[in-house]
């Protein structure tokens, strides 16, 4: 014997709000690790673009060199 209940809309409102109470505090406690990554990254990049501009820099500069006769 089965019985069929109707699903309501508050019931499924109700289920994704269980199901994303555990996400949010993942995301929560992720944020401070995600960030500290983007900014290492943003920095490392940086310093990779400073460091390949001064090699391009001294290779297209020219060299003089003065004699004495």
């Amino acid at each position: 014997m089965t019985t069929t209940t109707r699903v309501t809309r508050d019931d499924i409102e109700a289920k994704l709000r269980e199901m994303a109470g555990g996400v949010d505090d993942r995301v929560e406690a992720a944020k401070p690790t995600i960030l500290f990554g983007a900014v290492a990254s943003v920095v490392l990049v940086g310093v990779v673009a400073y460091l390949l501009g001064r090699r391009r820099g001294r290779r297209r500069s020219a060299l003089v060199e003065i004699r004495r006769l």
